[in-house]
């Protein structure tokens, strides 16, 4: 097989996984983020197009004009605000479109526009700035997903003691992906053949697509699906974000009382214990509301609740650690701590003592 059949073979796989991984994504058997699932299965069928000529090429054996086609274009063009409609209900089920997100079509509109000039035989400038338009549109939303994500990762640890599984690093790679392909669509088009991607980057997008695949499928529920809790954890993370936790949700004297409260069941019951221990789960043992034992947490230790609960960890790790007589691994003590991962114990043991696990070990 040489380098062009090979190349025809990635293809078909690439455009093949693209179309089978948007269908799982949207079918979603598991029922877990539903509306993101289903914008993230969309945003996997609309990067398949870019792949379709050639595909079509393959079945009929001759040269098919595919991006000239302008619904192709235009759906081509508008992959990157999938993606960041899939990121928007990622980080918030509850998000819902406005009259005011017709912001949306501002950037297709321009782009159409340019498409329908240049078919008129106004190629200059119309046919430059539609190039223009690819890089500004994949630019702006790849931004814009990048900070929704990272505002999510710090949002998330005001509610959760473990937030591996639920950070969406994975989609912060899929997003320098999407630059990627759409600055190359681009180059193409300026200086090469826009029908005919290199081999060896049909190649790097193939095994990009697996870890799409691999990641998307195995993401689990970022949210409670209580829609009360999951209001709540929601709002406490705007509220946070805002101006709101330096008002007084509380009197002093109360926030002293629930700090006491938490200072007890900390040491006495061991909640950190619970690898699945969060926002909600504390709160009812405190018979406290979540904004409340937020707003302590947050003002009265000066801390979110991922801190709060894994300097517990860490400290009661420390103490296994010491212990000569223990007979259990690191694995072991990260799961025994509250840990659920050794690379989530190792990263945030090392974060506050300065010493990975094994280093602190070795030193008794």
């Amino acid at each position: 097989m040489n380098t062009s059949e090979f190349n025809s073979f990635i293809v078909i796989l690439i455009y093949g996984s693209l179309v089978l991984l948007s269908l799982l994504n949207i079918a979603n058997p598991l029922k877990v983020n539903r509306k993101a699932n289903f914008w993230f299965g969309i945003f996997l069928f609309l990067w398949s197009t870019f792949w379709m000529d050639e595909v079509l090429v393959l079945i009929t054996g001759s040269m098919v004009e595919f991006h000239s086609l302008f619904l192709v274009r235009i759906i081509q063009y508008s992959t990157p605000i999938f993606f960041y409609f899939s990121v928007l209900f990622y980080t918030n089920p509850s998000f819902s479109f406005k009259l005011t997100d017709l912001k949306f079509l501002l950037f297709p509109t321009a782009f159409l526009t340019c498409l329908v000039l240049s078919s008129l035989g106004y190629t200059t400038p119309f046919e430059f700035l539609s190039i223009i338009l690819i890089l500004v549109q994949a630019l702006f939303y790849t931004v814009l997903s990048y900070i929704t994500i990272r505002k999510h990762q710090q949002k998330i640890q005001q509610f959760s003691s473990n937030t591996e599984g639920i950070n969406l690093n994975w989609l912060e790679y899929i997003i320098l992906v999407i630059l990627v392909v759409n600055i190359i669509y681009a180059v193409y088009n300026l200086f090469y053949d826009p029908k005919s991607l290199n081999f060896f980057i049909n190649v790097v997008f193939l095994l990009v697509i697996y870890c799409v695949g691999y990641y998307s499928l195995k993401q689990k529920e970022i949210y409670p699906l209580e829609e009360k809790q999951r209001e709540e954890l929601i709002s406490i993370e705007d509220n946070t974000d805002s101006e709101e936790v330096k008002k007084k949700l509380i009197p002093d004297e109360d926030l002293i009382k629930i700090k006491a409260q938490l200072e007890s069941i900390m040491e006495i019951q061991k909640p950190y214990l619970d690898s699945e221990l969060n926002l909600i789960k504390l709160a009812e043992m405190v018979s406290v509301s979540t904004h409340h034992v937020s707003y302590v947490i947050n003002t009265g230790f000066q801390k979110n609740f991922f801190q709060y609960v894994n300097e517990y960890r860490v400290e009661y790790a420390q103490t296994l650690l010491k212990d000569s007589n223990s007979k259990l691994s690191i694995l072991g003590i990260a799961y025994e701590s509250g840990f659920n991962s050794k690379t989530s114990f190792n990263t945030t043991f090392k974060k506050l003592t300065g010493q990975t696990p094994s280093e602190f070990k070795n030193r008794f």
